[in-house]
């Protein structure tokens, strides 16, 4: 642990500006703060990149990576190529630690450091608005900045706490893959994993309590992933609710639909993938008449608390756990809590995620229901498919896109399955942050053949049906 740095006594804080939290929020935030000269003191009680690095997005990618390869390879023989493999367990997670150790090289103490950093391993809690306890220590800071992240969320499900379950917490931390595994919840996390360790040769059973998987998500998009996850060999039990576990050689759990209708599902190994929770309880945030919510901590869009001198961003904040926006929000938060009049602003408006199975499934804004509701009839939808993409053919890729415009033509969300979609659906966002219409992209020349292409096409059917419109208008007075 490196040395406090408590500062001169003539000072009336010992730092500028400290961050609780060092995963991909606080790491920002302390880094922005650094760079614009604040002198800066980052608290992480465990290892720093926080949950992406060690418990979620890294590594998830990465065994899905090692998942991908073995489908490839097991599919091999539909283009002509002939091959025989097995699964090597240790290996496969070694890969996986291997890269979290390459990131973890970026964003490490030694990094810190080197830019003037101070880095405090301990658990902090607030003993008021400017000091914080820091192990057997205290220090203060004339900005502090809440960047805690979020933990799992564990449903009240009778029996829970006799098993040994699996969350993201320790998912990652498996020696050797189950030969069965039922994993509960069916978003993001539960799916990408579920199609993963299937393609590992492990049997997965998903038990999802609403009649959509991905419940964000476009209908049809998440019923086509279900499908083609479900072709693969994971078995779905939607529907159902997890009424009580019970452990014997095996772990049974029983669920229960609303018809009545109940199951015994029997695994190896459980994993709950059944959403966040705010990572706040340590902080003692009531001394100081912080104000949280279920989400999190409240904060305006500025990430700025009911205390003026404290912001929050990241997971602990909510609704919108994904590391790219805790991202933005670090430095948010970072930029105001060192300028005399904070001006920088969130934009939840155009926010982008993507599932990073296979195929992928990229969401931008609005969909197509929400967009109805908002907007009602005023609204135009084009729908393409893979299918029309040489790319795609020659690659024997499947997917869909949905792009949802507004009267004049200016994106209100778009929505892609298939390979690369996490990738195309970056030009529709840049169209919607600058509010540009989608047929501007028509005149652009894209390569051919790309998958990107699907978005030229797109704004061709926006140019076309816009000069419709026009000459149906004229030809009123001819």
């Amino acid at each position: 642990m490196m040395n406090y740095n408590l500062g001169d006594k003539m000072k009336k804080y010992n730092y500028d500006i400290v961050v609780i939290g060092g995963g991909a929020a606080g790491l920002t935030a302390a880094f922005t703060a650094n760079g614009l000269n604040k002198k800066v003191a980052l608290i992480e009680k465990d290892r720093l990149g926080g949950e992406c690095t060690w418990k979620g997005c890294v590594p998830s990618k990465a065994l899905l990576k090692s998942a991908k390869v073995a489908h490839q390879i097991q599919e091999a023989d539909k283009y002509g190529v002939k091959s025989d493999f097995e699964i090597d367990d240790k290996r496969v997670m070694d890969y996986v630690h291997s890269v979290q150790e390459k990131i973890y090289q970026k964003e490490n103490p030694k990094v810190l450091a080197e830019k003037g950093i101070d880095f405090i391993d301990a658990q902090a809690e607030f003993v008021d608005n400017h000091t914080l306890k820091v192990g057997e220590n205290k220090i203060s800071a004339d900005k502090i900045i809440i960047a805690s992240g979020s933990l799992p969320f564990i449903p009240a499900i009778e029996g829970v706490e006799k098993i040994s379950y699996l969350s993201n917490e320790n998912l990652f931390e498996l020696e050797k893959l189950p030969e069965s595994l039922l994993i509960i919840g069916g978003g993001p996390i539960g799916i990408e994993m579920a199609q993963a360790f299937n393609r590992l040769g492990v049997e997965v059973s998903l038990v999802q309590r609403s009649e959509q998987i991905l419940k964000k998500e476009e209908a049809s998009f998440s019923q086509r992933l279900r499908k083609k996850l479900a072709q693969e060999g994971v078995n779905f039990f939607i529907g159902f609710e997890a009424v009580k576990f019970e452990k014997k050689d095996k772990i049974i759990l029983t669920a229960a639909d609303n018809n009545g209708d109940v199951k015994q599902i029997k695994a190896e190994k459980v994993l709950i993938a059944a959403g966040r929770k705010a990572n706040v309880e340590s902080l003692k945030l009531d001394k100081i008449g912080l104000k949280t919510s279920r989400q999190g901590i409240v904060t305006d869009k500025k990430m700025r608390t009911n205390i003026n001198n404290i912001y929050a961003c990241g997971d602990v904040v909510g609704p919108y756990r994904f590391s790219h926006i805790s991202y933005q929000e670090g430095i948010t938060a970072a930029v105001n809590a060192v300028s005399p009049l904070a001006f920088k602003k969130m934009n939840y408006e155009n926010i982008i995620w993507v599932t990073f199975t296979d195929p992928e499934l990229a969401h931008l804004a609005l969909t197509e229901a929400e967009a109805k509701e908002k907007y009602g009839n005023q609204i135009k939808v084009y729908e393409l498919d893979y299918s029309d993409l040489d790319r795609a053919v020659t690659e024997s890729e499947n997917g869909k896109a949905k792009f949802i415009c507004d009267k004049r033509g200016k994106l209100l969300g778009a929505h892609i399955i298939g390979d690369r979609a996490g990738e195309i659906i970056h030009a529709c966002q840049i169209l919607k942050t600058f509010n540009l219409p989608l047929k501007k992209l028509q005149s652009v020349i894209h390569a051919y053949p790309t998958y990107s292409e699907i978005i030229r096409d797109a704004a061709k059917k926006s140019y076309i049906s816009e000069w419709e419109n026009r000459l149906e208008f004229l030809n009123k007075f001819s």
